[in-house]
């Protein structure tokens, strides 16, 4: 059990109505009764009780700050330790104030980034992947994101891995009785019985590996460039999306002369937009670094949106566009449907399909519905959200999935090929390790340090 008092701020620096400093730990609840003037003594009170006072230099008696104090007892709080929130104004000076108070008191340290969900995983609150699901939730770009990162703080996915877990347990349990005991029958273990158990234990991973996808996006965000001649709508599509206006848009070619960048929720769907220069030959030494940036972007996008002008023909550089990105995952974006048209639009449905063209009119705000369906049928076969909310996001845990499949796949041929079952087990017990590392089970020291080190200060 840890027994040092850590205490940190876990509320965004800067100006609100209030900031939070939370204290955990043996400690916790000594160390901001020393400092706490109420009408209470926190030590007597009960657990998960709120009370008004104020924050004091015991040495001087001068007040601080007008507070609230929550008091939660261990094992009942986040960390299942004792737990103190001392919530006081926002502000730099009277939060600075407070926290620097609390660390001057015996016992207490400034905590490490991601300490206070550490202690949560290592009192046995939460497993790993639901520490891991904390920052997730933190992290969400869209309702979808927080929704899937919740579910997974809540333990849906601990709860399917501890089923696969049990089984494959129960597995090596049946084969020991009859490495052990081989005069009594329990259950005749034949190669066929090790196929079935495997290739059932194997069809439940391949279902959560076929969400990871799906999930690694709705957690990371598809990076998406958009791309196109100068003065075709770039900038405007991106001010639309984002519904604010954070590209310069003029009717002169080459206003954006670098990539910005915007994180935008289109129906449920993060992206990660690149509004890049217009791709021409240019004599400007400024708009030709910006060119090369939207080449380069280019080619590290998941998604492109190539736009077009529908007011006019195609031109060379814009063939030479559509031959590079053809084969790519690409939605053409053909803009100015307001104004007549003169775009060759045969061209663009023989070389990209119906299904990838999307006309619009930004001035207007047209078109925007048929791009949310183009981008979800391209990265979600047309459904953004599925009844079950578990999927499969985190990079770390698809590796280990695919290690534990691995392992299913090499029992699965050892039984094939009438390795004897002791051999066989060796793989399975691999497989039952690799998930038992997702959960924390069966992972070391510095992999928990790297993984919380990630977290923010303060949570």
């Amino acid at each position: 059990m840890i027994q040092d008092t850590i205490a940190a701020i876990s509320t965004p620096i800067g100006e609100g109505g209030i900031a939070i400093i939370r204290v955990s730990g043996d400690g916790a609840v000594a160390a901001v009764e020393r400092i706490f003037a109420g009408k209470i003594k926190l030590s007597e009170v009960p657990t998960h009780t709120v009370h008004y006072g104020h924050i004091q230099d015991p040495a001087t008696k001068s007040r601080i700050d007008e507070v609230l104090v929550t008091l939660m007892r261990g094992p009942r709080s986040f960390t299942a330790e004792d737990v103190v929130e001392v919530s006081c104004h926002g502000g730099f000076i009277s939060v600075k104030k407070v926290l620097d108070l609390l660390l001057e008191q015996d016992g207490v340290r400034l905590a490490e980034p991601g300490e206070f969900t550490k202690r949560a995983f290592l009192n046995g609150r939460i497993d790993l992947s639901q520490a891991e699901a904390v920052i997730d939730v933190i992290r969400a770009k869209s309702d979808r994101a927080q929704r899937i990162a919740m579910k997974q703080s809540e333990g849906s996915l601990s709860k399917k891995i501890k089923e696969l877990r049990h089984e494959l347990v129960e597995l090596m349990a049946h084969i020991e009785v009859n490495i052990d005991y081989p005069e009594h029958d329990v259950e005749e273990m034949t190669n066929a019985f090790i196929k079935e158990k495997c290739v059932k234990a194997m069809e439940q991973i391949e279902r959560l590996l076929a969400t990871a996808q799906q999930g690694k996006i709705l957690r990371e965000g598809i990076v998406t460039a958009i791309v196109g001649k100068p003065n075709v709508g770039k900038s405007s599509l991106l001010n639309t999306l984002a519904q604010e206006n954070r590209a310069i848009v003029t009717d002169i070619p080459g206003t954006t002369r670098d990539v910005i960048e915007e994180f935008v929720n289109v129906n449920g769907i993060p992206l990660k937009l690149l509004d890049t220069a217009g791709i021409r030959e240019t004599a400007d030494i400024v708009e030709q670094i910006g060119v090369e940036k939207s080449r380069s972007a280019l080619a590290d996008a998941d998604l492109i949106l190539l736009v077009f002008n529908g007011a006019e023909r195609l031109q060379e550089d814009e063939l030479e566009l559509i031959t590079q990105l053809k084969a790519r995952q690409t939605i053409v974006i053909v803009n100015k449907l307001d104004l007549p048209q003169q775009i060759e639009t045969d061209v663009l449905l023989r070389e990209f399909g119906p299904e990838r063209v999307v006309k619009m009119s930004l001035l207007e705000q047209q078109g925007i519905a048929d791009l949310e369906k183009a981008i979800a049928s391209i990265f979600f076969s047309g459904q953004v959200e599925s009844s079950d909310l578990t999927y499969v996001s985190n990079a770390r845990h698809i590796s280990l999935f695919k290690k534990a499949k691995s392992s299913l796949d090499e029992a699965l041929e050892a039984a094939e090929a009438y390795v004897p079952i002791d051999m066989i087990q060796i793989d399975i017990r691999n497989a039952w390790e690799h998930l038992g590392e997702i959960i924390g089970d069966s992972v070391g020291d510095s992999l928990i340090d790297q993984i919380f080190s990630q977290f923010c200060l303060g949570k």
